[in-house]
């Protein structure tokens, strides 16, 4: 029996062929592979122009000419390419997914053609339920011209027709629209899709009489002088992209087969949103969303460019991500990177304007460019305790420059450590921590420090002993105030003297005081969960200013009750003063120390016969 089994399964099957269901591979063309059914019109000016390609390898100066005609719900386009014979469109033609391009000898002169997955026709069906091609060979002039017609079911027919059906080498298509799909095939729309894709085409193209192609590129065409070109490409800028740049950055990259510009984004733009670039293969369109075409930091850009160089993927609407793109991301990062430099040497009053709008884009890049990083030290804004400065003159100023990781520490200390003459920069911006952090490293000799509530605190004068132990039942009573609060009670004297108490913390404490808050709103499992994560951070601190005169009269209160409002009130004033975000703790001691104030002031005024304090 095993015997038998084992000879059965050695018995040789016969091949079986894959069966096409036509309809369901256009359904999937144009849900899934194609973002539009727009890009029918791409691939029949990608096979006319690659025919066209492949005729001119063998016979340089063959005729170049690609028409199309749009009436009626049907589409007529006619190349003078090199052709088909009737071998040719069985072969080719009848089957799915074979490149005519692998044919004949031709491929030493692939590079040369723009498609390199042959679905050719086959994307036509989203938009025609009928595809009639008729061709006749340049290789072979004595042969017949053939017909190749096909329907939307998958169903073909080949025949010989006569000589006068083609008399000149080339071929013709006619596609007869789909219900529904007429407008796709009408005059206004061929010719608005012919100039979108093919603007930039070597050769020919007209639908009608009407031009198809712009050349030269608006980058390779020569101007009387600078001014010019950049009008005309600003010009360009705004009927490709609706938009007036703030300068135009040429992007020529010969090694890399790339030439084109990068148009500089007239308002800021978040470093997370990706601009789309339009980038053309070979003159035809591929994608105008390609997104990672730039590095990162360039997000200040938009870019369109020609390449012969960069991988499209199957469905020729974006790139490959490569070995190849990587190089020309890098290259044209060196050319923005470059043209940045240069406006830093020579052009300062553009270098302004446009630091004003995309300063973080260029922050972005100084993080990892030393180089750029020494280049825009002097250009760079940042908000420091001096004003908005540069790196550069803020160290000039200032023996150590001290920042802040987040914008909340910053507006903590900014008004004491200006008053003690201590410089502090925010560095709880996009990328500003960073790169005062990397200050060193390409200035040498600044030293940079992390400014927190500690070395505030030690920044501020401590009172006399004797006056602080004046007061020690105040500050018992203060504190035992604010325990619940997690914050501690200190008194110290410092400048201004119109801040009456300073709220100082730092990110440890706050990390604590949350998980603290959320172990009382946990149930019992997730609270000891919490409460094992508990930490030896330092606490917050309220700061009292002894210098101050409120701060002074509150000290001199024997009524506990009215030494807690008042320190209630000293808290929710410096917390509005960091212009910190209030817990609902903190809005409810807010609002009973309002209240409680009110009610002894109106004590205060009334007199003993009514309840009020002497």
């Amino acid at each position: 029996m095993t015997s038998q089994s084992s000879q059965a399964s050695q018995t040789p099957q016969s091949p079986h062929t894959f069966q096409v269901d036509l309809r369901g591979l256009v359904d999937l063309l144009s849900h899934h592979l194609y973002s539009s059914p727009k890009v029918y019109l791409r691939e029949l000016l990608q096979n006319a122009v690659d025919a066209i390609t492949a005729r001119r390898a063998e016979e340089p100066d063959a005729p170049a000419r690609v028409r199309l005609f749009a009436e009626g719900g049907a589409l007529r386009v006619e190349d003078s390419g090199v052709g088909l014979t009737e071998s040719d469109v069985h072969s080719l033609l009848a089957t799915i997914g074979r490149s005519s391009k692998r044919a004949d000898g031709l491929q030493e002169v692939r590079s040369d053609f723009l498609g390199q997955f042959g679905i050719g026709l086959l994307a036509c069906f989203v938009v025609a339920e009928r595809i009639r091609v008729v061709s006749r060979s340049a290789r072979t002039p004595d042969a017949a011209p053939v017909e190749w017609t096909a329907t939307d079911d998958g169903s073909y027919t080949v025949r010989t027709l006569p000589d006068e059906a083609r008399p000149e080498p080339g071929t013709t298509v006619h596609l007869v629209a789909r219900p529904g799909a007429a407008e796709w095939l009408s005059h206004a729309r061929v010719l608005s899709l012919a100039r979108d894709f093919g603007s930039l085409l070597p050769y020919d193209v007209r639908v009608g009489e009407e031009a198809v192609t712009d050349l030269p590129a608006p980058w390779d065409r020569p101007y009387p002088s600078p001014a010019t070109r950049r009008v005309a490409l600003a010009r360009h800028c705004h009927d490709l992209f609706g938009f007036t740049p703030l300068d135009a950055i040429e992007l020529d990259v010969p090694l890399a087969g790339v030439r084109g510009v990068a148009y500089v984004l007239p308002s800021a733009v978040s470093p997370a949103q990706r601009v789309g670039h339009r980038v053309h293969l070979k003159g035809m369109l591929l994608t105008e969303r390609a997104e990672q075409l730039l590095p990162e930091w360039a997000f200040f850009v938009r870019c369109v460019l020609d390449t012969d160089s960069l991988r499209p993927t199957a469905s020729r609407e974006s790139l490959y991500e490569d070995e190849t793109l990587a190089a020309v991301r890098e290259a044209l990062g060196e050319r923005i990177r470059g043209w940045l430099t240069g406006l830093a040497a020579g052009d300062p009053e553009r270098l302004a304007a446009f630091l004003s709008v995309h300063y973080l884009g260029v922050k972005s890049l100084a993080r990892h460019d030393r180089e750029m990083l020494r280049t825009m030290l002097p250009w760079l804004p940042f908000e420091t305790t001096d004003g908005r400065l540069s790196l550069e003159e803020f160290a000039q100023r200032h023996p150590v420059v001290h920042f802040t990781r987040t914008v909340e520490e910053y507006r903590q200390v900014a008004p004491i450590a200006s008053a003690q003459g201590v410089g502090v920069i925010n560095g709880g911006y996009t990328y500003d921590s960073e790169l005062v952090e990397a200050l060193p490293s390409v200035r040498p000799g600044t030293m940079v420090a992390e400014l927190d509530a500690d070395t505030v605190t030690a920044h501020l004068d401590a009172p006399d002993p004797d006056e602080e132990l004046a007061l020690a039942g105040f500050l018992s009573a203060a504190r035992a105030k604010l325990d619940p609060l997690g914050c501690d009670v200190v008194l110290r004297a410092f400048h201004p003297l119109s801040v009456p108490a300073l709220h100082l913390d730092d990110r440890s404490s706050r990390h604590e005081q949350a998980r603290a808050e959320a172990e009382e709103q946990a149930d019992d499992l997730w609270a000891g969960i919490l409460g094992s994560l508990r930490g030896s951070a330092p606490r917050a601190r309220l700061v009292l200013n002894h210098l101050n005169p409120l701060i002074r009269r509150i000290g001199a209160l024997r009524d506990p009750e009215l030494i807690g409002t008042a320190t209630e009130s000293l808290y929710g004033q410096a917390l509005l003063m960091a212009q910190r975000p209030l817990r609902p703790a903190d809005s409810a001691l807010l609002n009973r120390a309002f209240i409680g104030l009110l009610e002894w002031a109106t004590h205060s005024e009334s007199g003993p016969g009514e309840g009020g304090r002497p």
